[in-house]
């Protein structure tokens, strides 16, 4: 305590996200700067093949975004998990996570695959996976260059705040 007022301590969230054709880096981008309207916590935003169990351990929070390729998870983000899930487990306990995922027209199945990992972790959703839908259904479409609408890109940002702040506020 400080003249009254609680000192609360600095908190670090890691953003972890892979894309190939930059949609789902929009919406970790937009995340990330939710978070950052946050002064307590400091956010790191990692692609999936740069970041690694000191990253995980680092962290009292996470964003996991991931595109869902054939229905999946994209393999860079298994990657990811397959290179620090156990280097981490039973060390990150507890500790709040969120999902983004961005779908050509589903979704559903990469949050399940990722929200498996996060309780085989004993992380705590603080949200329901946000997922979204490009629409992309042609191998054209799927392979262009996505843009995500500001809506939705909205709905990422507030989820990377919603986080920050409950984490700086020590609500999870």
């Amino acid at each position: 305590m400080h003249g009254g007022w609680i000192q609360w301590p600095m908190k670090s969230l890691l953003i972890v996200f892979h894309t190939a054709t930059g949609g789902t880096r929009q919406m970790a981008s937009a995340a990330a700067h939710g978070a950052a309207a946050e002064a307590r916590v400091r956010t790191r935003l990692l692609f999936a093949h740069e970041a690694g169990p000191a990253d995980v351990l680092a962290a009292d929070g996470y964003i996991f975004a991931t595109p869902e390729n054939l229905a999946v998870m994209a393999g860079m983000m298994k990657d990811f998990f397959d290179r620090t899930y156990y280097p981490v487990l039973d060390r990150i306990n507890g500790r709040p996570y969120a999902a983004l995922i961005c779908a050509g027209s589903d979704g559903r199945n990469a949050a399940r695959q990722v929200a498996r990992i996060a309780t085989g972790w004993r992380l705590r959703p603080i949200a329901t996976p946000l997922i979204v839908c490009t629409r992309a259904q042609t191998p054209e479409a799927i392979l262009a260059p996505k843009a995500i609408g500001p809506e939705d890109l909205a709905r990422c940002t507030e989820l990377g705040a919603a986080l920050a702040v409950g984490m700086a506020m020590g609500i999870f």
